[in-house]
């Protein structure tokens, strides 16, 4: 039996997503930048998934521009309102790279954040100024799921720089929090359809009215000139069919899968020695366990388990031949060697009780053997 458990990665397409997908892989194929009646068809099928996915963002239609995926999102909500007005950039220290990254190369600022990942307000505020442009805070971290307190950092962005705009990038919080319930809290919204059953490789980023933005691809003017690019039909439709999916269930699978965290992160605590569960519970996502193992490599551990059937990640990534900690767990205090035995598990709408009690039963067997050498 095979344990699926990294949906932060990327998520089994939901059936209905499959089912949009279809035609439009199949029999239906137009352009929607043309004028003949198969590519009015679909054009249609594109405003259609538009509608659904600016509902499903709380913003208007006309706001939501598709891209290949969050990292394009991102990258043109950062470097586009960098490139529109010469402005700063700034993000908190445990942003995906893809808004990193950006922000790095356009000579931004970081700030730092608490040892549960959530953004220091203090640092924030000593940081903006007239020169900032915008302003990333992720709304739930990829690694260890903790969520903003987006409300507070868009008071403190009205407060110390007025002129700037506020970007989330909700890749990460979509299947569990009600993004239209934000209302106009941000004003750059990134999202990624695979993380929530899905297609790869298709995305959409909201841009409320006002917003400067430069386009980061230049061609046949596609997404009133802030992305061009021949539409991925396909992906779209599959997109708004998977977002909608989402939606409606989003409330119940949050609970269930809640509960299923809570039963993998507290028996994982009570059944070994030198584990530590990553950020307070309270303030993360429901889909995420995240802990480190005292004296265990977590590449090491993903073998042994990968080998067994349950598919998981690490909070660290192999660089240059040597072992180093994840910039998250680096910017939240964790010590080094403790940061070096990080395993996430992320579940998802999928997710069962068994899926739990088996990872329940071979994580303990895995840390021990690599703990007795």
């Amino acid at each position: 039996m095979a344990v699926y458990l990294d949906h932060a990665a990327t998520t089994p397409m939901r059936p209905a997503a499959v089912d949009a997908m279809l035609p439009w892989l199949t029999t239906h194929f137009g352009n929607p930048s043309g004028s003949h009646s198969v590519s009015r068809h679909a054009r249609q099928a594109v405003d259609e998934a538009r509608d659904v996915v600016a509902a499903c963002l709380g913003c208007e239609p006309g706001e939501v521009v598709f891209t290949a995926g969050g990292t394009e999102a991102d990258n043109l909500a950062v470097t586009g309102v960098v490139a529109a007005t010469g402005g700063r950039p700034v993000c908190s220290a445990i942003e995906h790279h893809a808004v990193l990254h950006p922000v790095e190369v356009a000579g931004g600022s970081l700030v730092g954040v608490d040892g549960d990942g959530r953004v220091d307000l203090d640092q924030l505020a000593g940081t903006l100024g007239p020169d900032v442009a915008v302003v990333s805070v992720m709304l739930a971290n990829n690694e260890v799921g903790a969520i903003q307190p987006l409300a507070a950092v868009e008071a403190i962005v009205d407060e110390r720089a007025p002129q700037a705009v506020l970007h989330t990038d909700a890749v990460q919080a979509f299947p569990w929090v009600d993004l239209a319930e934000l209302g106009r809290v941000a004003d750059l919204i990134s999202v990624s359809a695979h993380k929530f059953g899905g297609p790869q490789g298709v995305g959409a980023l909201a841009v409320r009215p006002g917003v400067r933005l430069a386009p980061l691809i230049h061609g046949g003017g596609q997404e009133r000139e802030r992305r061009s690019g021949t539409h991925n039909v396909a992906g779209i439709v599959g997109m708004a069919a998977a977002a909608q999916a989402t939606v409606g269930g989003r409330a119940a699978t949050a609970e269930r899968v809640g509960k299923l965290r809570d039963e993998l992160a507290d028996t994982l605590l009570a059944s070994m020695p030198d584990v530590v569960e990553t950020g307070d519970r309270r303030h993360k996502i429901p889909g995420n366990c995240h802990v480190c193992f005292d004296r265990v490599e977590s590449e090491a551990l993903l073998v042994l388990l990968d080998d067994v059937g349950v598919y998981a990640s690490a909070g660290s990534a192999c660089a240059s031949g040597a072992m180093e900690p994840s910039h998250v767990l680096v910017a939240m205090g964790v010590p080094t060697e403790r940061a070096l035995g990080s395993l996430r598990l992320s579940l998802g709408a999928t997710t069962t009780e068994d899926d739990v009690e088996l990872a329940l039963k071979v994580i303990p067997d895995a840390v021990a053997r690599l703990r007795a050498g």
